[in-house]
């Protein structure tokens, strides 16, 4: 019986077939895009967390400002309504007090022409008498009416017109009031002296 020898095949294999692909370059490739992307939404985060402070900063630094206009608006406000209110008052007072010293400069100056006018020289013998009680009664009216209104103006701001001290208190006060007094009766008693002197020397010797 024949021997059978056994036959070796040779299968040819490319090179090219023999090889793996590789993925690398592509990893690659997509690692660095991801890795840029992420550097530029870090870039956009930073940028924006920036903005974010200077946003807050410029907030601050409004609301510090109102707060200044605020306390500045309320304590000027404060101011100028006291001042306004002092000076309405004020202004009023000043009013008042013209009001009153024009009604007292024109009592006064009715009373002097009155004063003025009296001439014991020109006045009747058989009149005489009559004449004087009436002069006399001229005169005891103008004196209590300036007293009253030395009396009214005492211790205001005008009480310097009729020669007394402006808001004299207590004691002082009384003191001052008396001796004002005192030389206001004089000065006008002496008049009422010297024209019934006057009257009573033409009675006698007419």
């Amino acid at each position: 019986m024949a021997k059978t020898t056994p036959r070796k095949q040779h299968i040819k294999v490319r090179e090219t077939q023999m090889e793996i692909p590789s993925s690398r370059p592509a990893f690659t490739e997509d690692f660095e895009e991801k890795l840029s992307d992420a550097q530029s939404q870090l870039e956009t985060l930073q940028n924006q967390r920036r903005e974010l402070e200077r946003q807050k900063l410029a907030l601050e630094d409004l609301n510090h400002r109102k707060q200044e206009f605020l306390n500045g608006q309320i304590e000027l406000s404060e101011k100028f309504s006291t001042a306004v209110t002092t000076i309405e008052r004020e202004l009023f007072e000043m009013k008042q007090e013209m009001e009153d010293l024009e009604q007292t400069r024109s009592a006064f100056a009715k009373h002097l022409n009155r004063i003025e006018s009296l001439n014991p020289e020109a006045w009747p013998k058989d009149r005489l008498s009559g004449e004087l009680q009436k002069s006399l009664s001229i005169l005891d009216k103008a004196e209590d009416e300036y007293e009253q209104a030395v009396s009214y103006f005492t211790g205001t701001r005008k009480s310097s017109i009729f020669g007394g001290a402006s808001y004299s208190l207590g004691a002082h006060q009384s003191s001052s009031d008396f001796h004002t007094m005192l030389r206001n009766g004089m000065a006008f008693n002496l008049p009422v002296i010297i024209l019934g002197s006057l009257a009573l020397l033409i009675f006698l010797f007419k």
